[in-house]
């Protein structure tokens, strides 16, 4: 990260910090302290105020953070590194934001006996999440060429075929596939399930073979410059699908292109969701509609903001987004597609680049 993204970003979560009525900010998740500083370690934290720029981590990360972070001034930590705090505030009164979301109670325990009462701390939780929610270019960019990578790696993995082949066979042939390109990590596990296995949303993999005439989803994404991808297809294995997998495929495909269709800069999220869910309702499944229409995708895979039927915010310019409707049913199938977008101020850009009709794959 340059030094100007970075001191922006410090400069963003000061400004929200003043309006909270906090000096500082302590940011202890990696996640944030990554997309604050630039820094990938496994070890360190940011110190945010007024007049206050401080990351600090251990010897094994003096080299890297030199490297990586810039627009903080770098403070090499003891051992536990919160130990570093006290020297870093000074000895005025502070108000002293944490990140109560992702800190431990006894680790809360021992920073307030660290510091003692003239520093009184507050719980800040999900500060630095509303400044990551919405992505700039180049975030927009890295998740894109995710999405890119990620795409390429199924087209690759089909062209062995689906049936025949078992579920752990084929999620580990896409895992390679991914990394072959270049991805750093996963997104998550990736989902392959057929059949009746298809109707658990969250299916893990098994040493079963897949067979032909059926549906079978597939649910992955791929890692690449800290950045993630989302994506889901639901594909054939043959011709001789029943009538009832088809035209549960027709209405997800009609939900899902209806309520993409709603997604725009100053919808609000539940109303986008309900446009699917009117839909998939009126087929007669909507009890088979169980999660929500889509999550925000970003350094993590899943993040603010929320397309469900209890989220009332409206939606961003710059929200990364996935609208992913699915119909369940047990012992059955399932079908599910997914595509990731950048919310944009009159409609959305979509980065999946995978056809979304029904794909027969031998």
């Amino acid at each position: 990260m340059t030094a100007t993204a970075a001191t922006t970003r410090a400069d963003r979560l000061v400004e929200l910090l003043d309006a909270e009525g906090l000096d500082a900010l302590l940011v202890s998740d990696l996640t944030n302290v990554r997309w604050l500083t630039g820094f990938t370690g496994s070890n360190g934290f940011a110190l945010v105020g007024a007049g206050r720029r401080f990351f600090v981590s251990d010897f094994r990360y003096v080299e890297q953070a030199a490297e990586q972070v810039h627009g903080f001034e770098f403070r090499r930590g003891p051992r536990d590194l919160l130990a570093a705090l006290p020297e870093l505030l000074g000895d005025d009164r502070v108000r002293l934001g944490f990140e109560d979301q992702h800190m431990p109670v006894r680790r809360h325990g021992s920073l307030r006996e660290l510091l003692g009462d003239r520093v009184e701390l507050e719980p800040a939780g999900g500060l630095v999440e509303r400044l990551r929610r919405v992505k700039d270019a180049e975030e927009q960019r890295r998740i894109a060429a995710a999405a890119e990578l990620a795409d390429a790696a199924l087209a690759a993995t089909l062209e062995r075929g689906l049936a025949g082949r078992t579920e752990r066979q084929v999620a580990w042939d896409l895992e390679v596939q991914m990394r072959e390109r270049g991805a750093e990590a996963l997104s998550f596990p990736p989902i392959v399930a057929a059949g009746g296995h298809g109707a658990l949303p969250h299916a893990e993999p098994r040493d079963v073979e897949i067979p032909a005439d059926t549906l079978v989803v597939i649910d992955w994404g791929a890692q690449l410059d800290g950045y993630c991808s989302d994506c889901t297809r639901t594909l054939a294995t043959g011709e001789g699908l029943d009538d009832e997998a088809r035209r549960v495929y027709d209405v997800v495909l009609q939900a899902q292109q209806e309520s993409l269709a709603a997604v725009a800069a100053g919808r609000v999220e539940r109303d986008v969701d309900a446009v699917a869910r009117e839909i998939i309702d009126a087929a007669g499944h909507g009890e088979r509609f169980g999660h929500g229409l889509g999550h925000g995708v970003g350094l993590e895979v899943h993040e603010a903001p929320r397309l469900a039927r209890d989220a009332g915010q409206e939606l961003l310019a710059g929200d990364v987004v996935t609208v992913e409707p699915g119909i369940y049913l047990p012992g059955r199938f399932g079908v599910r597609i997914e595509d990731l977008v950048v919310v944009e101020d009159r409609g959305a850009r979509v980065l999946t680049s995978l056809p979304k009709s029904l794909t027969v794959v031998g």
